[in-house]
């Protein structure tokens, strides 16, 4: 059987437990300076209509040290980026490599690739979401907390893919989400009915960070967004991420982001780069997280 990771919701807790206990252990090993080569002959594709650093590279080296290949395509690159329909492309890509990772706008798109892809599919970002992320995001929850259950967070910021993520991250790990985002955007409403009993809304950040074990937010202008630029500077005055908000969290909390972080404008430069800021081994996680991913996913199939 395929199995796909479009949303957290594809494997079950259990599940996505083994993939961070996974990740841990190759973890050590690359700081012990030796790698599992278990996909040796293996090959992945990256289909990237949006840019990407942390993205692309984790998932390139992450190949490399198990032995792997990657195959880059980019719009510019493929058929896909031409007008050839995506079930065609799937049908095609999927024939000749073991798994793919598609980063994308719509997410729409990349269920329909997955319909008619013969191998296992990674969201490697829409947005609606950007469950790899949280793989990572857990991951580093796990090592500064010692667990992901039973844990306060705090999302300030904008009600973007990002916040969704986290959302469906509270029901998978079983953890309180209390949001925070300015009237007018916030997340998908069919997605809060559907986490109410682990995701709480306000439009106050001071309300939702009290007493918390994590702190996350965003960027306020994802890609695409850039027209929007002003008036979003606007709406989020307010909710940056600043030493003063921070005091109000708990005195062992962590704060996370999954970069690229604006500073002064979400976050200001002293929390990012903190004592309490866990960003660059939450970014480094990536790396550990994705390739525990891929061997499950090859391996179910």
């Amino acid at each position: 059987m395929i199995r796909h990771f479009i949303s957290l919701l594809d494997l079950s807790t259990d599940e996505l437990l083994s993939v961070l206990d996974r990740a841990d252990e190759l973890k050590k090993e690359v700081k012990a300076g030796h790698t599992s080569q278990t996909m040796q002959g293996k090959t992945l594709a990256l289909l990237f209509d949006k840019s990407s650093t942390r993205t692309r590279v984790s998932f390139e080296t992450g190949m490399n040290q198990m032995g792997g290949n990657t195959l880059f395509l980019s719009p510019a690159e493929a058929q896909i980026g031409r007008g050839e329909p995506i079930e065609d492309t799937a049908r095609v890509i999927s024939s000749m490599v073991d798994i793919i990772a598609i980063r994308t706008g719509p997410h729409g798109n990349l269920i329909r690739f997955t319909e008619y892809s013969r191998v296992p599919v990674i969201n490697a970002l829409t947005d609606f979401n950007h469950p790899c992320q949280l793989l990572a995001d857990m991951m580093t929850v796990r090592e500064k907390l010692g667990r992901v259950n039973d844990i306060e967070v705090a999302y300030i910021g904008d009600g973007n893919n990002m916040c969704h993520s986290w959302m469906i991250a509270a029901r998978q790990f079983d953890f309180n989400i209390k949001i925070a985002v300015p009237e007018g955007f916030e997340p998908e409403a069919d997605l809060l009915q559907a986490c109410k009993d682990k995701a709480t809304l306000t439009n106050q950040p001071l309300e939702a960070i009290r007493d918390v074990d994590v702190v996350v937010t965003d960027t306020w202008i994802s890609m695409g967004q850039e027209d929007e630029k002003q008036q979003r500077m606007q709406a989020f005055e307010g909710y940056t991420v600043d030493t003063k908000l921070m005091e109000n969290a708990s005195p062992d909390a962590i704060f996370l982001h999954c970069l690229p972080a604006y500073r002064g404008y979400e976050v200001t430069e002293d929390v990012l780069d903190g004592p309490q800021s866990a960003v660059w081994d939450e970014a480094e996680n990536r790396l550990h997280a994705q390739k525990a991913l891929i061997e499950f996913l090859i391996n179910e199939k």
